[in-house]
């Protein structure tokens, strides 16, 4: 009689179903993938503004003869005065408001671009793009911040040429405060021109909005002892932080620094950055629902 061989054991741990897939981790190369697209993204669109103001020589020459304007004149005529009463030199001193202002000026007026590439139907062709949001508005303030540092390096050289002391290490500590000031004006421009129909609005609404700033900033000289009313609206402009950090950093280890000194440079720097992220994050929710809305 033959004995049937033995059946091989079960295993209970092996799978009922050995077509069934194993378990796999995620891929990861697809959010790599992703995060260069949308590095990609962002660039392309801050070198379009780039591009746009190599191109246009008009902008430029006027974007760097008003700050010139500031610096020799108003600077020379100031020495006899402010230089006098403070011992310190005119010149410099302006040039300690007028760089942070033309950053501001700059990279806030520049976001108008913003309103001209909606009225031309640009923003909606970006916003079909494969994208997010965020990164389309980053892009267009980081190229504007980018084309303020294009106009900001020419008040430098022609501050140099005037005289006024600015060695590597300054330079270097005032890279900061400047990309500070470049970054406000951006975020205080979208934010501005999000809530305009038109550019002519934006235009009409940007003299209004700037020219005061000028002269309650304290551009050219720092302010002290203002009548109430006005040292509540001086206060009030988001410019006059930009200044007070670039001013201070400037001064900062020397002998005049205490007569420059308004809020301070903590103060200053908390302003700086809480106005930039509510800015930003106003500007870009407001501009992303009308983008939609449309």
């Amino acid at each position: 009689m033959t004995v049937p061989a033995p059946s091989a054991p079960s295993n209970p741990s092996a799978p009922s179903n050995p077509s069934a897939p194993s378990a796999s981790p995620a891929p990861t190369a697809s959010a790599s993938t992703g995060s260069r697209h949308e590095l990609s993204a962002l660039l392309a669109i801050a070198q379009r503004d780039v591009t746009k103001l190599l191109r246009d020589r008009a902008r430029l020459a006027v974007s760097l003869l008003f700050p010139l304007m500031l610096i020799a004149g108003l600077g020379s005529v100031l020495q006899s005065t402010v230089g006098e009463v403070t011992g310190l030199d005119a010149v410099a001193l302006a040039f300690t408001g007028v760089l942070p202002a033309t950053l501001f000026q700059s990279a806030a007026a520049g976001m108008i671009s913003v309103v001209e590439d909606r009225e031309n139907d640009f923003s909606r062709e970006l916003f079909v793009a494969p994208v997010s949001r965020l990164t389309l508005v980053g892009g267009k303030v980081l190229g504007e911040t980018c084309v303020a540092f294009v106009q900001a390096g020419g008040v430098v050289v022609f501050a140099v040429l005037f005289g006024v002391e600015l060695g590597t290490g300054q330079l270097a500590r005032l890279l900061l405060p400047c990309l500070a000031c470049a970054l406000l004006g951006a975020a205080f421009g979208l934010a501005t021109v999000a809530a305009l129909p038109n550019q002519r609005a934006a235009m009409q609404v940007f003299q209004f909005l700037i020219i005061p700033q000028y002269v309650l900033a304290g551009v050219l000289v720092p302010l002290r002892d203002l009548p109430t009313s006005l040292d509540v609206a001086a206060w009030a402009m988001p410019l006059r932080y930009a200044v007070g950090l670039t001013r201070e950093t400037y001064y900062a280890g020397t002998d005049g620094y205490a007569q420059v000194v308004v809020a301070g440079a903590a103060t200053d720097l908390a302003v700086v950055t809480g106005l930039f992220v509510v800015l930003l994050l106003a500007g870009a929710t407001l501009f992303v629902h009308r983008e939609r809305t449309r």
